[in-house]
């Protein structure tokens, strides 16, 4: 069994979502998993992660006009807006989603549905450096069963 932990750096542009598929696909091949699980986790209370269609984007267009009804940046209905009126918004947004993913690893790739990619969702509208902590875990070679 092969284990690793790694720390990603991400360097947001403010709300919206990011392709980070290559990026955990590049570090399975760095680590050379074939079979196991990959976890993605964000350390973040106003960002969450996603895995969602990535051949239309009006998918992800979509998605923040809903989340923008669900969850208006207004601070005058929120009691924590110390940091704007993205501040409670914010949270509510990654209580609302995932902080946390799993993928299987599977012949050194991940399985991913053919239109799937995973996305870090930034829900604070001002850049931002943001970090990813991964942990894979597996087999470096493929029994045969």
């Amino acid at each position: 069994m092969k284990q690793i932990q790694k720390r990603i750096s991400l360097d947001g542009s403010g709300r919206g979502f990011t392709d980070i598929t290559k990026i955990l696909q590049n570090l399975v091949d760095e680590i050379d998993i074939q079979s196991g699980v990959l976890t993605v986790f964000v350390p973040h209370t106003s960002a969450s992660l996603l895995i969602q269609e990535n051949a239309d984007p009006g998918v992800r267009n979509d998605l923040e006009t809903f989340f923008s009804k669900l969850v208006p940046d207004d601070d005058k209905i929120y009691q924590h807006s110390s940091e704007g009126s993205d501040d409670m918004p914010s949270h509510i947004r990654s209580a609302l989603t995932q902080t946390q993913i799993s993928i299987p690893l599977e012949e050194g790739s991940l399985v991913l549905g053919q239109w799937q990619s995973v996305y870090f969702w930034e829900h604070r509208t001002s850049p931002r450096k943001r970090e990813l902590f991964i942990h894979a875990f597996g087999e470096n070679s493929i029994s045969s069963n």
